[in-house]
C-alpha cells in the first residue's frame, strides 16, 4: 500500500488534518506507537529521531556564526548555484511569504532568505543560517530528512517531530555533485499550510535538478593540466580520476599511489619496498613488476622512476581531511572523512597513515564535544565500537539510547578478552577468545 500524499485532498479541512496528526504525534511521544494516519516516511523518521535522542520539546542549535559561517559558505560547492536558487525561488518565496533555505550534507543551514516577516518568525525556532537541522539534531523536518534519506521529502505541520516546528510546512530535495553523486546538501521551501501541495515538492525537485545541471557546467569532469584525484577513504580499492577517466585500482596499486601522492619528492625502490611489504622476503623484482603494471594502467607520463614519483599533482581525499584538520576546520574535515584509509591494507606505511588520520580526527571530535559530530562518528561503521567516542557522546547527549549503547560496550570490555589491533587505529577493540 502506498503512502497517502502529504497534500490535502479536496474538501479536507486542514485544521482537522493537523489535529489528527497531533494526536498521532502525542501517542508516539508518550507510548512509542505510530497511529494509522501517519505516512510511513514520517513514522520511520519519528522512530529514527527518537533513537537519536531528540525530544519533542527540543530545538536547533547554531553551530556556525559570523566569520566561520561566511568562510564555510564561500567554500561550499552550493555557493556556486545560490544565484540560480534565488532566480528560481526568490520571487516565489517573497510573494508567498515563504522562505528559501539551503543546507549542507550534515543538515546545517547555510542560507535562509525570503519574506521578512516570515524570517522573523523562523528566527524564534532557530531556523537561521548556521543552525543544524539534521534529523539527529531536531528530528523530522524536510531539509534534514531529505539529506538523511537522499530523496525529496515534504513535511506537513504536525508531522514535524519537534512541537515548536509544527505550525510550519516544508518541502526539500537533495542536491548532488553531478560527477561523483555525493550529496552536497538540500534546497528547501518553508512556510505555512499553502505549501501542502504536490506542486511544492515538484518545484523543489526541479530546482535541485537545475542546480545539478548548473554545477556540471561550472565544474566539468575532465581534469586539466594532468592533475588527478585519488579517492582512498572507506574503500579497499582506490579510484583514480585522471584526464576524464575513472580507474579502479587493485589494492597494491592503491597503496602505491597513496604513498607516492604523499611523497611528491619520490621514494627509492628500497623505501617503497619497506613501506609496502611487512614480509622482508619480498624481492625488488616483485615491486618492479607491480610498478610496471601500474604504469601500463595510468600511462607512462604519470609515473616516473629513479626515484619513483608522480609527475602530476595528485590530490587525495586523505590529504584533504588532514589539511582541514590542520586548519581547524573540524566540521568540514569530518564531512570529508568517508572512512578509514584503505581499511583492508596491511602495508606498514599505509597502516601508520590510516591510524594517524583516524586518531587525529577522533581526538579532535572528542575534544570539540559537538554532540552531532560525535553521533555521526559513533553511528558510522568505523565508530560503532569506539568506546571513547561513545563516552564523549554520552557526556554531552545523555539520552537513554546513547547510555544503553555505552553500557553494552562497557559490558563487552569487562569480559575476558584479548586485545586486537583494528585497522582503523585509535580506540581499542576487543575480541572474545574462542570458547
Amino acid at each position: 500500500m502506498t503512502d497517502p500524499w502529504v497534500a490535502l485532498e479536496p474538501g479536507t479541512d486542514p485544521a482537522e488534518r493537523v489535529r489528527v496528526l497531533r494526536r498521532a504525534h502525542e501517542t508516539f511521544t508518550t507510548e512509542g506507537a505510530v497511529a494509522r494516519p501517519v505516512r510511513s516516511v514520517v513514522a520511520e523518521s519519528w522512530q529514527r529521531s527518537a533513537r537519536a535522542g531528540v525530544g519533542p520539546d527540543g530545538g536547533a542549535s547554531v553551530e556556525l556564526s559570523d566569520g566561520d559561517l561566511g568562510t564555510y559558505r564561500a567554500e561550499h560547492p552550493l555557493a556556486r548555484v545560490m544565484p540560480l536558487f534565488r532566480e528560481l525561488m526568490g520571487t516565489f518565496a517573497a510573494d508567498g511569504e515563504h522562505l528559501l533555505a539551503v543546507c549542507d550534507a550534515h543538515g546545517r543551514l547555510l542560507w535562509v532568505e525570503g519574506h521578512p516577516a516570515t524570517r522573523r518568525r523562523a528566527d524564534g525556532m532557530n531556523f537561521v543560517p548556521g543552525a543544524r537541522w539534521s534529523e539527529t539534531a531536531v528530528g523530522t523536518n524536510a531539509p534534514g530528512t531529505a539529506v538523511a534519506l537522499d530523496r525529496p521529502v515534504q513535511v506537513f505541520a504536525a508531522e514535524h517531530f519537534i512541537r515548536r516546528v509544527q505550525p510550519w510546512t516544508c518541502a526539500a530535495a537533495p542536491v548532488h555533485d553531478p560527477h561523483t553523486g555525493r550529496v552536497l546538501g538540500a534546497v528547501d521551501i518553508t512556510g505555512g499550510d499553502g505549501l501542502a501541495h504536490p506542486h511544492s515538492l515538484g518545484f523543489v525537485q526541479a530546482v535541485a535538478r537545475a542546480a545539478e545541471s548548473q554545477l556540471a557546467l561550472l565544474a566539468p569532469p575532465r581534469l586539466s593540466g594532468g592533475d588527478a584525484l585519488l579517492s582512498a577513504l572507506g574503500r579497499d580499492e582506490a579510484e583514480l580520476r585522471l584526464d576524464g577517466r575513472r580507474l579502479r585500482l587493485s589494492r597494491r596499486h592503491s597503496e602505491i599511489l597513496v604513498l607516492l601522492a604523499r611523497h611528491p619528492e619520490g621514494l627509492s625502490g628500497d623505501e617503497l619496498l619497506c613501506a609496502l611489504y611487512a614480509d622482508e622476503s619480498v624481492t625488488p623484482v616483485t615491486l618492479r613488476a607491480e610498478l610496471a603494471r601500474l604504469r601500463r594502467l595510468v600511462g607512462p607520463a604519470l609515473l616516473a622512476s629513479r626515484p619513483y614519483r608522480l609527475t602530476a599533482a595528485v590530490e587525495s581525499d586523505a590529504t584533504v581531511v588532514e589539511r582541514r584538520l590542520e586548519a581547524g576546520a573540524l566540521t568540514s574535515a569530518a564531512e570529508a572523512y568517508a572512512g578509514p584509509l584503505l581499511p583492508g591494507s596491511q602495508a606498514p606505511a599505509v597502516v601508520r597513515l590510516r591510524r594517524r588520520l583516524a586518531d587525529g580526527l577522533r581526538t579532535a571530535l572528542i575534544a570539540h564535544r559537538d554532540p552531532d559530530l560525535l553521533a555521526d562518528w559513533a553511528h558510522a561503521p568505523w565508530g560503532e565500537e569506539d568506546l571513547d567516542v561513545w563516552r564523549a557522546l554520552a557526556a554531552v547527549r545523555p539520552v537513554p539510547a546513547v547510555r544503553a549503547r555505552l553500557a553494552a560496550l562497557e559490558a563487552e570490555l569487562a569480559v575476558p578478552a584479548r586485545a586486537a589491533s583494528w585497522p582503523l587505529g585509535g580506540a581499542t577493540y576487543l575480541q572474545r577468545p574462542p570458547a
